[in-house]
Formats: structure tokens, C-alpha cells, sequence
């Protein structure tokens, strides 16, 4: 379990993040939605300790993220970024398999390899396996990305932005391979989505952030709905009922 506990991330006189508390639900997705500027990648990185907090504290099942030893912790929690750069020239197995770095450090066993091969097939990248990551396109190289994130075989897999560069039928695979990860290898997926429908279908559990705070959370049946959605964002939404998904629509 990911506990936030009044976490604040200031610029100046500006609070980026606001006294945020927070229990994140063991299993599952979670989503975390909102306006641009809400918080949500600069709380993702706080929960990650890939940025300092100001004040408050989180812990990932009791350990506290910031006395707790980095490779520790790498084997509890991984994340993805925003913006990855990658300035040595790898294949994508070569990023997969640096997922395994916490347990090995470099020196790669059978073991490894078997995983470093689920993750390929997990995102579909057995035959961009030997490919330069510079070789490839946006999406292409996002789901490396993701698959070394999974390859790293953490409890908690956090992802900011992980739909970025995928077209359509690509950002659909992503959402299903997360989905099936989070049931069949039992994970905790946080994922900071722009998309509020991607984010009802696929999630369990909904976070929405507004001006640096926690606004509204749930499950999907209770945040999308036409009166929060349409409080958050600052412009009408409407959702109807197609099936059994929730689906926002927010133009004329």
C-alpha cells in the first residue's frame, strides 16, 4: 500500500502539491486525471522519490521513501517518466533488460533473461527486440520503455503519461497489457492519464487532482460523472452510459 501523508512540493510562493494525503488501494489501476498544472506528475514523483518533498512523508508498504536504501526500493517500486532520453545507442532489449539492474547489477542470470523475454512478448516487441531504440517511432519506443518498467518486476509499477506518442490502436494494447498485468501478475499500476475515458475503462480506482489537491476519488462510477468532470476540467462534459463503460464527451 502507497501512503501520501500531507505531501507539499512548492516553487517559490506557488504549491505545486498542497498538503496531499493519500491511500493508494493495493491491486489494480489506479488513475490519476486533472487539468494541466494539477499536480499529478510532481506528486507521482514524490511518491517515486524522484523529486523531494517539501513536507509530509509516503510510504510504500511502511517503508519510507526517502531513508529507504535505492535498491531496496527498486524492488518494491519502479516508475516511468515523462520524458525519457536515452542517449547511448541500445536495442530494445538492451533497455529491457536494464530493468533487472536492482537485482543484478549488470551481471545477468538465467533468471533475468527469462524476464527481460516475458517483458518483450508482454508489449509485443519480439520483432523490434534487436532494433535501435533510434530506429523506431514514438510509440514504438514508449512501449520499451513500459516494457522495461514491467521488467524490472516491481509490486508497484508507476507511470506518468505512459499513452504518449501511441496512436490509437496502440494506446488501446497499452491499457489491455496494463490491465492484464495488474490481474495476472498481481500488480499495483498507478498511471497518469490525460484521457478520462481510457481512464474509466481501464481503471479501478480514479484519483482527480485539481489546483494541487485531491478534488474527488473513487471508483469510475463515481468520478465519471457529468458534474465532476465538468467542476474539474472548467468545461461541460457529458457522459453517457455505452454498455456498461462510462464514456465523457466533451464537444459539441
Amino acid at each position: 500500500m502507497i501512503v501520501a501523508d500531507e505531501v507539499t512540493k512548492k516553487y517559490g510562493n506557488t504549491s505545486v502539491v498542497d498538503g496531499v494525503s493519500l491511500t493508494l488501494p493495493r491491486s489494480g489501476i489506479t488513475s490519476i486525471i486533472g487539468p494541466n498544472g494539477a499536480g499529478k506528475s510532481t506528486l507521482l514523483s514524490m511518491i517515486s522519490r524522484l523529486m523531494s518533498m517539501d513536507r509530509g512523508t509516503v510510504t510504500v508498504d511502511g517503508l519510507d521513501v526517502t531513508t529507504t536504501a535505492s535498491d531496496v526500493l527498486a524492488r518494491r517500486l519502479s516508475i516511468l517518466r515523462q520524458d525519457n532520453h536515452m542517449t547511448a545507442r541500445l536495442t530494445v532489449r538492451d533497455l529491457v533488460s536494464f530493468g533487472r539492474y536492482p537485482y543484478t547489477k549488470g551481471r545477468l542470470t538465467q533468471e533475468d533473461r527469462t524476464h527481460i523475454e516475458a517483458a518483450i512478448g508482454y508489449l509485443n516487441l519480439a520483432e523490434l527486440s534487436d532494433r535501435f531504440l533510434d530506429e523506431l517511432s514514438g510509440g514504438q519506443r514508449q512501449r520499451a520503455f513500459v516494457a522495461m518498467v514491467l521488467c524490472q518486476d516491481t509490486d508497484y509499477v508507476l507511470l506518468d503519461e505512459p499513452l504518449n506518442n501511441l496512436d490509437l490502436k496502440h494506446a488501446v494494447s497499452m491499457m489491455q497489457q496494463l490491465r492484464r498485468a495488474a490481474r495476472e501478475l498481481k500488480k499495483t499500476i498507478v498511471v497518469v492519464l490525460h484521457d478520462i475515458n481510457f481512464a474509466s475503462v481501464y481503471s479501478d480506482h480514479i484519483v482527480c487532482m485539481k489546483d494541487g489537491r485531491i478534488a474527488h476519488e473513487g471508483p469510475p462510477e463515481t468520478i465519471i460523472t457529468s458534474d465532476v468532470l465538468t467542476a474539474i476540467y472548467q468545461t461541460p462534459v457529458r457522459v453517457e452510459l455505452i454498455g456498461e463503460r462510462r464514456i465523457g464527451i466533451y464537444y459539441e
